[in-house]
């Protein structure tokens, strides 16, 4: 016969917190190399741009993520140069920093140097623990969203 023990069905003790404050501002005032522009040619065409083997660091864990950052963007003056991107991408390398963080520093970051007409970064994050990651930024930014800056 099965007899339930006195904790049975009892409510669980709530969890502490794991993460703090200053895990989520982790990576975000790191200095990062400059993005190099040079001067755009052409009105009104759009530049898809693609790192498929994104990596950084979990700040509370220190676990790689490995990632693919899309950025999408119109240019006005100034087109990205792919060699100083490249460089730029790879600093977050060993940067404990969370995902939508850096989908939103990159965005802020492409707008700063290349200042387009619109942009977007997308992160598509693999798995860790059964769950993966999209997150997506766009620019500007949505009415009533507010920026860090």
């Amino acid at each position: 016969m099965f007899t339930a023990s006195a904790g049975y069905n009892t409510a669980m003790a709530k969890p502490q917190r794991r993460y703090t404050p200053e895990h989520a501002k982790s990576g975000l005032d790191a200095k990062f190399p400059e993005i190099e522009t040079w001067p755009n040619q052409f009105p009104g065409y759009e530049i898809l741009i693609e790192d498929p083997e994104f990596t950084s660091v979990c700040p509370k864990t220190g676990l790689p993520d490995f990632g693919d950052i899309t950025i999408r963007y119109v240019p006005d003056q100034h087109c990205l140069e792919l060699k100083s991107l490249k460089e730029y991408l790879q600093s977050y390398r060993d940067l404990g920093i969370f995902q939508e963080n850096i989908v939103n520093r990159v965005l802020e970051d492409v707008v700063r140097w290349a200042k387009p007409v619109w942009a977007e970064v997308k992160g598509v994050f693999r798995p860790r623990g059964g769950i993966s990651t999209v997150v997506v930024a766009h620019w500007p930014r949505l009415k009533g969203s507010k920026t860090r800056r």
